[in-house]
């Protein structure tokens, strides 16, 4: 559906969609403190990536607070296939976590699944195979902003939370059809795995009543430093320096800027809108040494309580868990990975764990978003999810 139209018309691309900073819609509200987290401030129907599709599309914005305690006005996209559900209950919502990685809003999904077209949208559009699927399903879809208005990257709690009040606001939001009775789920891969668990983690305190029936997460970023180590000085590179940029805005007590040198000052600045691919691209093969006169940065004890700070694992999520992972990962190591399921087993998580042997990260990704996706059509059914560890 979506991918076969997408091949199609991609290169023409679609007209006047101005990007997130430039487009009145995403301006926060007067007032906005005064809305409980999720709910809708604002609404507009889309076209789902700018084309004629059979799936009805809206961006709603919704009220969240940031891991600082501010309100934030995020905004989800949320699609419907023009299909009737046949299931048991109601239509399924599935809240899906693109990997975002970026500092910068033109890179956050809804831009793309409202019809952008620039690199920015490579995640997104990697993706497009994986939301089709679930909208063949009848499944309703939505996919948040989880970064926020200011793109913190890796910040967990931030991110878990504009992940709960998406889904708040998707389910308030009636031309969505997810009624009283349709079961919720969640899903995401890499940086989408990252956001999914954090939501989990905070899911009993932050959004009590909100209940996941399955929650799917693959090619989990966990022993966040041991990940920019792995990609430091190879193709992958720009995520290591996106990594000390985000951590150095996120956490801006963590004393990481103060270790760089001029030229990472001037990486901050110049980079500071940049999408992961953007820096993909522009730091091939590059050794974030280049950008500190402090020896073995990644190393450096500072750098390293920034990350233990956003790692998952302190609370065990209380909803069925599919996690999956590549055993030959060439991003994210897979120790990491094994080290959290055996802290969320230890905690009392019902989790179903796949090491699958298909080499690499994006590979694994596509290769085994099958399992995945069978995980949370079964809960959805109201089969009961496997129990233990």
């Amino acid at each position: 559906m979506l991918l076969a139209a997408w091949s199609a018309t991609a290169a023409a691309g679609a007209e006047g969609v101005p990007a997130p900073d430039d487009d009145p819609f995403y301006a926060a509200p007067a007032g906005l403190e005064s809305n409980a987290d999720g709910t809708v401030l604002n609404s507009r129907p889309i076209s789902v990536l700018g084309l004629n599709l059979p799936v009805a599309g809206w961006q709603l914005q919704y009220r969240s607070t940031d891991s600082t305690g501010a309100a934030v006005a995020d905004v989800a996209t949320v699609m419907t296939p023009l299909l009737p559900w046949f299931g048991p209950g109601g239509r399924p919502l599935l809240s899906y976590q693109v990997a975002e990685d970026s500092l910068g809003t033109r890179c956050a999904p809804s831009f793309a699944l409202r019809g952008g077209r620039d690199i920015s949208i490579i995640n997104t559009a990697l993706d497009i195979p994986f939301l089709t699927a679930m909208l063949l399903r009848g499944w309703a879809v939505v996919v948040s902003d989880y970064e926020g208005p200011e793109s913190r990257f890796f910040d967990g709690v931030n991110s878990g939370r504009g992940v709960l009040d998406g889904v708040r606001a998707a389910r308030s939001f009636p031309p969505a059809g997810v009624t009283a009775d349709s079961p919720i789920g969640a899903w995401g891969y890499s940086g989408g795995a990252f956001a999914t668990l954090w939501a989990m983690q905070q899911r009993a305190d932050y959004a009590p009543e909100l209940w996941f029936s399955g929650v799917a997460a693959g090619g989990v970023p966990a022993n966040i430093a041991a990940i920019s180590r792995r990609v430091d000085g190879g193709v992958q590179a720009g995520l290591a320096v996106l990594m000390i940029a985000a951590f150095a805005r996120i956490d801006p007590g963590s004393g990481i800027a103060e270790d760089l040198n001029d030229n990472g000052r001037d990486m901050l600045a110049r980079e500071s809108t940049a999408c992961g691919a953007d820096m993909v691209l522009r730091h091939l093969n590059r050794h974030l040494d280049e950008y500190s006169d402090t020896p073995n940065l990644l190393w450096h004890p500072q750098f390293q309580a920034a990350t233990e700070r956003q790692e998952l694992g302190a609370v065990a999520p209380d909803v069925p868990l599919y996690l999956y992972h590549s055993t030959a990962d060439d991003v994210i190591p897979v120790e990491g990975f094994s080290a959290l399921v055996d802290r969320y087993c230890a905690l009392g998580a019902n989790i179903t764990a796949v090491h699958s042997g298909i080499p690499g990260h994006n590979p694994a990704a596509a290769v085994e978003s099958l399992g995945a996706m069978n995980y949370l059509g079964d809960r959805f059914a109201g089969l009961p999810a496997p129990t233990g560890c």
